[in-house]
């Protein structure tokens, strides 16, 4: 899965891979906020770290001299790093393309004092001369796939802040991706706060529903192309594994370059719940009304046993489940467990 594309929009941000609440838990605190004239972005305190700070990436290094404070990003994972710490970017990508931003992210927006976040147009990917011209002190990077791209046309910008290797655009989990920018920030112990906060309200949803515990789970979308199987072997476990189910023991047999199900195989989806996703519609490979009616789909002892959910794409619950993020954690905890309950009781 790309996270340099989640949510741009919905199904764009799906195609591409071929997690607050009404409390923004964990998404507020730090008050600083980059704006145009760089007057507005306020420092914290020199106890959350000291500067110089060099970190090494897939590309070389990148030392940050200063505590930054203008912040922009190049991809909607980034930019989330940075509201969850506290900061508006000074320039993000339009990932939104004209749809509603997604509600924990507006509502991060709102806490920090914005109505909206000023963007570029990247629809022929990172625009880099409307990064330059906002002057960051910092890029932050580590939730893209594209920075082989970027790399070199962003470093005479400003320093970019990016992942050590490059598999691990695939396989960090949000929290290493939270501390990475953290430490190039100047703002560890938030990051550390953030994740304090999210793992207390993933905890508080699984000690509410203990029939989670040990379950295995399939999730799988269905792409224009392909049925996707999502939840590969080093896939970021985001919620799921968290809330107490685990991946079934067929994950092994995927990774990102191989995730595709073909439609003799579906058994390979068998798990004790297995979930859908439906991005495209009428687009996809097979409508949900056509692949639920497929006689080997109906087979699956998991949906002749009713536990089999479909997770809505429409309020990108969908998309934030495929990408996770420090900012949307909590509000997948709150719409994603009872959608698990019924399926766990099968219901």
């Amino acid at each position: 899965m790309s996270p340099s594309v989640r949510r741009r929009p919905l199904t764009a941000a799906l195609l591409a891979s071929a997690t607050c609440l009404g409390l923004l838990t964990g998404c507020g605190g730090s008050s600083g906020t980059g704006s145009s004239d760089g007057k507005d972005g306020k420092a914290a305190s020199a106890a959350d770290g000291s500067f110089p700070v060099s970190l090494t990436n897939a590309w070389g290094r990148t030392e940050v001299k200063e505590k930054p404070v203008r912040v922009a990003t190049v991809s909607d994972g980034d930019t989330s790093i940075a509201l969850a710490l506290g900061l508006v970017p000074v320039i993000t990508p339009d990932v939104e393309d004209g749809d509603p931003v997604a509600e924990y992210k507006q509502r991060a927006i709102e806490k920090l004092g914005e109505k909206k976040l000023k963007t570029y147009d990247n629809t022929d990917g990172t625009d880099y001369e409307a990064i330059a011209a906002e002057e960051p002190d910092v890029i932050l990077g580590v939730n893209t796939w594209e920075m082989d791209t970027d790399y070199a046309k962003l470093t005479p910008i400003a320093p970019v802040v990016t992942f050590a290797d490059k598999k691990d655009a695939n396989t960090l989990t949000w929290q290493e991706r939270l501390k990475t920018a953290a430490k190039a920030l100047g703002l560890s112990e938030k990051a550390e706060e953030v994740i304090a906060a999210n793992e207390r309200t993933v905890k508080e949803a699984a000690a509410a529903h203990p029939e989670f515990r040990g379950k295995t789970y399939t999730y799988s979308v269905v792409h224009p192309e392909q049925i996707t199987y999502m939840s590969f072997a080093d896939q970021d476990p985001g919620v799921f594994e968290q809330l107490g189910l685990v991946k079934h023991p067929r994950s092994k047999n995927y990774s990102a370059d191989k995730d595709s199900v073909s439609l003799e195989n579906l058994d390979e989806l068998e798990a004790d719940v297995l979930l859908m996703t439906y991005p495209f519609g009428d687009e996809g490979l097979l409508s949900a009304s056509e692949l639920e009616s497929n006689k080997l789909f109906r087979s699956l002892d998991v949906v002749k046993n009713n536990h089999f959910a479909v997770v809505p794409s429409e309020n990108t619950l969908a998309s934030a489940i495929a990408y996770p993020d420090a900012l949307s954690a909590p509000w997948v905890v709150e719409n994603l467990t009872p959608i698990l309950a019924k399926a766990v009781a099968g219901k």
